[in-house]
Parts: C-alpha cells; sequence; structure tokens
C-alpha cells in the first residue's frame, strides 16, 4: 500500500465537503440582494467617501497587527522545543530563555511607549 493514498483521500474528502458546502449555500442561501448588503464594511467603520490617496487608517491597528505576528512566531519556536525538551539539553534551556527574555523585553517596551493603549 502506498504511503501516499491517505494523503489523497483527505484530500478527495476536502475537495468533496468543500463541493457540498458551496451547493448547500447556493441552495439555503438567501436570495433577495439589497444596496446594503453589496455595501463595503470593514472593522466597524462606516464607509465614507474617501480623499484621493485614501484616507488615513490608525497606526493602533497595525501595532496590534505586529505584536500578533511577534508572539504567534514565539508560540511556532516554543511549541517544538517544548515536545523535545528532555532530549535538547541546557544549552537550548538557555538559548530559548535568551528568546523568551529578548520577545519580553519588546513587550515590555510596546506597553511602557502606550502601543497597547486603545484610548
Amino acid at each position: 500500500m502506498s504511503p501516499y493514498i491517505p494523503i489523497l483521500g483527505v484530500l478527495f474528502f476536502a475537495a468533496a465537503l468543500l463541493g457540498v458546502m458551496v451547493l448547500a449555500s447556493l441552495v439555503i442561501g438567501p436570495r433577495r440582494y439589497n444596496k446594503t448588503k453589496y455595501s463595503s464594511y470593514e472593522c466597524g467603520i462606516d464607509p465614507t467617501p474617501q480623499p484621493v490617496g485614501g484616507g488615513r487608517f490608525p497606526v493602533k491597528f497595525y501595532i496590534t497587527a505586529m505584536l500578533f505576528i511577534v508572539f504567534d512566531i514565539e508560540m511556532v519556536f516554543l511549541y517544538p522545543w517544548a515536545v523535545s525538551f528532555d532530549r535538547l539539553g541546557l544549552f537550548a534551556l538557555v538559548e530559548m530563555l535568551l528568546f523568551v527574555v529578548t520577545v519580553f523585553i519588546a513587550y515590555i517596551y510596546v506597553f511602557r511607549r502606550g502601543g497597547l493603549d486603545w484610548e
């Protein structure tokens, strides 16, 4: 038995499930459309006419997104380290502590600068 058969089975199942969901939305979904349903909506901000070059967007949203990415990457590095912690030894422990301390210092910097305030 080929080791690729289970992978192909999962891909076939995912494609079949996708097809069922698309067909179900076409059959079950609402059919009455109006201007409100076609208007754009983003993050609770009502769409307004924007200047020619586009409007300004608050920087706090970008800071929050960057912080999320930094801590998400931290988790990507912490999880494999935690799984194989007993085989890595003292060197890996010291390296991971340095990594966590570096990220924590960046978090304290952002917190003190007011990057997490929503006012």
